[in-house]
């Protein structure tokens, strides 16, 4: 019998679909699951990479004026596709907490069609009016991952499904920036009709995938037990909970906020970034790198699906967000004691940044959730995270810019990581206690617990 779904408002359950294969996954194994699960949820989230990082792939060499205010072209493109992908996440925030589950795929497609769309409108229109294409690309896109998480949330094995999930933003940005790189410099496409090319080329196979992600069955009643019930939530039961947990909660946005700045930034320019390490004539360094990244990163962060009480596996996963912080610091320093090879300075940074950005996806916010047995999702509290750390990605972004342009990109990026991660390192902690107070061990934590010694 297939699994009755939880995402309704109320104690009812939401139809779903209960085809033959929601059906045999409802009662398989873990393994198989899993499996099905994580590789849907990663083919999905890959492909939307496609429609969204290509264009940074380029160099858009040059500047342009806007109200008077000469601006390098490449930064102008990547403030107006953040833009509008951060107005998506302050949509996302209500959107996201609302979206019955069977409304999710369509949206997700549709979404997609838009974007692709907006690229061949970039690939048209002159410069620099063009840009305004990317930020009615990055607009839909915001969206796609919470409703790709929607469907993993609330589970036991939640921490390494999500795992899995951020494995395609490490791995694919990096796949997608070479297959970008490699069109512009082996088959003379030009930069701005590549974007929309490397995107049509992923259409298909996210049609694909978003079929097999909607199989997913909704979380079985063992898992309700285990992580707490998961429903669309109201705006009043929304800010409900965050000013309940007002202190902690401000404390971490504020580090997520800190964290998108620079490992977007790393992201972003990582072409300048590599070019200036010496090494842009060879388009695979970008696959690569974030291939070493993305398996101790999900190696790391999936392991949080080992510790049952709710309670520890949060705090645990606060002292995990201090180690990333720590690493990315030690990879800048080694660096500048010429210890460090460029490839290992990019693979330590990287560590160091997506450690703690994944685990806010995979266990902070989920445990967080859990611990206190609050009936809301995940897409709330990540949509509140993700709107005003790209808000303020942009803000530093367009501040380099005009303050400081004479400063190398790699100057900017090794200096950031050290001065970020220290801030995030300390707000962390204290964050971690004001947690002691507001969440408590309950005694199905306490029984958890034991059973984990």
């Amino acid at each position: 019998m297939p699994t009755k779904s939880v995402d309704s408002m109320d104690s009812s359950s939401e139809p779903h679909d209960g085809g033959r294969l929601t059906r045999w996954l409802s009662g398989c194994g873990p393994t198989a699951f899993s499996v099905w699960a994580i590789g849907a949820a990663f083919c999905v989230y890959f492909c939307m990479y496609a429609f969204r990082k290509p264009f940074t792939a380029g160099e858009f060499i040059g500047s342009v004026s806007l109200l008077g205010i000469s601006l390098p072209y490449k930064t102008v493109l990547v403030i107006a596709q953040v833009l509008g992908y951060s107005c998506s996440k302050f949509i996302g925030v209500k959107l996201i907490s609302e979206t019955k589950r069977n409304h999710r795929a369509l949206v997700i497609v549709v979404a997609i069609l838009l974007a692709e769309a907006a690229l061949v409108g970039f690939a048209v229109a002159p410069k620099p009016y063009n840009a305004l294409f990317l930020f009615a690309n990055g607009l839909p896109l915001g969206l796609v991952f919470g409703l790709v998480l929607a469907y993993l949330e609330g589970r036991r094995l939640t921490e390494f499904l999500a795992a899995g999930l951020c494995a395609s933003f490490i791995l694919s940005s990096g796949v997608v920036k070479s297959v970008g790189r490699a069109m512009v410099l082996n088959y003379g496409v030009s930069e701005v009709w590549m974007p929309a090319i490397v995107g049509a080329g992923f259409l298909l196979p996210l049609l694909i995938s978003v079929w097999c992600l909607k199989q997913v069955p909704p979380p079985a009643p063992a898992d309700i037990e285990s992580r707490s019930k998961r429903r669309p939530v109201t705006r009043e039961q929304r800010w409900t909970f965050f000013f309940s947990h007002a202190t902690g909660l401000s404390l971490l946005v504020a580090v997520y906020i800190g964290l998108t700045v620079i490992r977007s930034y790393r992201d972003d320019f990582a072409v300048e970034i590599w070019r200036e390490l010496g090494e842009s004539k060879k388009p695979e360094i970008y696959a690569q790198s974030e291939f070493v990244v993305m398996l101790v990163v999900i190696a790391l962060n999936g392991a949080a699906i080992w510790v049952r009480s709710n309670r520890a596996a949060f705090f645990g996963s606060l002292w995990l967000l201090t180690f990333g912080f720590v690493a990315a610091v030690a990879s800048v320093l080694l660096y500048y004691l010429d210890v460090a090879s460029p490839f290992v300075l990019m693979v330590g940074t990287g560590i160091g940044l997506y450690v703690p950005y994944v685990a806010f996806h995979t266990t902070v916010f989920e445990r967080l959730i859990a611990a206190s047995r609050w009936p809301g999702n995940i897409g709330f509290l990540m949509y509140i995270a993700d709107s005003t750390g790209y808000l303020g990605y942009v803000g530093v972004v367009l501040a380099k810019s005009l303050g400081r342009e004479s400063q190398h990109t790699l100057t900017f990026f090794l200096i950031g990581t050290v001065a970020i991660c220290a801030v995030c390192m300390l707000m962390t902690r204290i964050g971690a206690l004001s947690f002691q107070n507001s969440i408590r061990e309950t005694p199905s934590d306490s029984a958890k617990g034991k059973n984990d010694e």
